[in-house]
């Protein structure tokens, strides 16, 4: 027995030392294979320039597209490694490269390069990297971008717009086959001489017509541009700055529309008195002729529209430009449009024709200024005429009725008026500039609206260095108002003014004018810029 104890202890001690020997070998091998490994990893840059035929290709190539067309292209090479330059290859449309359309030589020093293309095209681009060791170019590193739609356009110019046709621009010697007009799906071919210069007319176009043109090359969109056209004079009567306007006006048939020529319009110098529906229009936006005159609306003068006007109070004498003397009449709408108002003593539009009514008075695209100086009137009057809608759009008002109200529609019952009798007077100023407006007699109101069933609204619009409020009204239902803002006015929003019904939602903020002094009140501020605040023709 004890024999047997003894031979087991020595097989145990023998197991023990062969475990020990065992375990100190594999230590042994782990160590070398890690140095090994770390040998490897220390020598893998010089290993892998071993034997090397080719340069290294470009790592991490990336393509963003920029402004529509333009790709802007990076990328970096190998740690260490150095390129004399690189090519670079484009292929418009074609993944396979059968036709290169542009190849560029590159340095890394150059990087990251924008390269101009043309819109609407999926690109294939390719790039490898070219030694001076001797080594063969590397392998290509592809990538794809594709480019949206361009605009090589030049902006439309006002002088290049007819009735019947429009001049456009482009950059001159642009690939580019066809100009399209809608509405009426006009198409011009563009001539080689056309296409070198970059300038073509179109032509069969309708007048005062909005058109948008998209400039091709074959299928694909090069540019588009908008543009209203200008007056058609074949469709009304032409006048002269020599023609006294007046007697022109008054021989005139009902509906009749005169179109001005530029020039100033000084045979006549006074009040015309309207006794049908007319228009009096200018016929080149950006050269207004000049009318140094006032007009009374008499009964029978249902429609009147002023456009592209610069209406002229000076030296008239307490006079309103508009008055509406109709009595127990029916006026339609009233058209203020692309007008420049100024110097007139009294209100722009005074109504106070007993038993009428005016379905419209709009005022758009115009800029007024110094109108309704004195303390005779309102800016815009009604008394005991009933008017349905006032619109003020895209305008600019300054310093305009500084001593009294903005908007004015009285509450006057019948026989006289119409308040009382389930009509309703409506108000909307939108995306309008006021300046200096019902400001040197705190408060004035720019809603004096006291008919019996009103509404209004207050949208887009900036109001600056006035102590005016909206309204104190009890009568004056509560104003709807979006996205204003105000610079030193703070009376929009003070809600200790006795029944003042403020803005509560109205932003102060400072408009940055480039110069208001001389009505140049373009916007700096950026914030009013993104949110499209006043008279759009001031952000630019």
């Amino acid at each position: 027995m004890i024999t047997v104890i003894k031979l087991l202890e020595k097989n145990n001690k023998g197991i023990m030392m062969k475990t020990k020997y065992i375990l100190k070998g594999l230590i042994a091998t782990l160590v070398l294979a890690f140095a090994i490994s770390s040998c490897e990893s220390y020598n893998e840059g010089l290993l892998d320039s071993v034997g090397n035929t080719r340069e290294f290709s470009p790592l991490g190539l990336t393509a963003k597209i920029k402004n529509q067309t333009t790709v802007e292209l990076n990328w970096t090479l190998k740690q260490q490694e150095v390129a004399d330059h690189f090519v670079v290859e484009f292929s418009a449309d074609d993944p396979e490269f059968k036709t290169i359309y542009k190849t560029m030589n590159v340095t890394q020093q150059q990087l990251p390069i924008q390269v101009a293309l043309e819109g609407e095209t999926v690109y294939s681009i390719r790039v490898k990297s070219v030694g001076t060791t001797g080594l063969a170019d590397s392998s290509w590193s592809v990538i794809t971008a594709t480019t949206l739609s361009e605009q090589i356009f030049f902006p439309v110019l006002e002088t290049d717009i007819e009735g019947a046709s429009a001049t456009l621009r482009w950059t001159p010697n642009s690939n580019v086959t066809q100009i399209t007009t809608a509405p009426g799906n006009i198409t011009h071919t563009i001539t080689a001489a056309e296409k070198t210069a970059g300038v073509a007319t179109v032509t069969g176009l309708t007048g005062d017509t909005f058109y948008t043109a998209t400039l091709l090359n074959g299928t694909k969109t090069r540019g588009t541009a908008t543009f209203t056209t200008g007056v058609d004079v074949s469709t009304g009567t032409v006048v002269n700055p020599e023609d006294n306007l007046n007697v022109i006006i008054t021989q005139a048939a009902p509906g009749a529309k005169l179109y001005l020529m530029p020039g100033d319009y000084n045979a006549y110098v006074g009040d015309i008195i309207l006794t049908k529906p007319v228009t009096i229009r200018g016929v080149k936006r950006y050269n207004k002729p000049l009318v140094n005159v006032t007009f009374t609306a008499a009964a029978g003068a249902s429609a009147i529209s002023l456009i592209d006007l610069d209406l002229d109070g000076t030296g008239i004498t307490n006079s309103a430009l508009l008055t509406i003397t109709g009595a127990s009449s029916i006026y339609n709408d009233i058209l203020i449009s692309g007008c420049k108002v100024h110097d007139f003593a009294r209100a722009l539009v005074s109504a106070n024709a007993s038993a009428t009514k005016v379905k419209s008075l709009v005022v758009d695209n115009s800029i007024v200024t110094n109108v309704n100086t004195n303390v005779g009137a309102d800016f815009i009057d009604f008394r005991n005429t009933y008017v349905t809608d006032i619109i003020l759009k895209n305008s600019t008002f300054n310093n305009c009725s500084t001593a009294r109200d903005f908007v004015r529609a009285d509450a006057v019952a019948p026989a006289n008026g119409f308040s009382g009798t389930g009509l309703n007077t409506n108000v909307l100023i939108d995306k309008c500039t006021l300046y200096k407006v019902s400001s040197t007699a705190a408060p004035k109101r720019i809603l004096y609206v006291r008919f019996s069933a009103n509404t209004s609204a207050v949208r887009n619009t900036l109001i600056a260095e006035t102590t005016a409020i909206y309204t104190n009204q009890a009568g004056t239902t509560a104003p709807i108002f979006t996205q204003n803002y105000y610079y030193n006015a703070p009376s929009f929003m003070d809600t200790t003014i006795a029944l003042n019904k403020v803005d509560a939602a109205g932003i102060t903020a400072n408009p940055q004018f480039t110069n208001a002094a001389t009505g140049d009140f373009t916007i700096g501020n950026q914030t009013l810029k993104d949110n499209a605040i006043g008279d759009p023709r001031w952000i630019k």
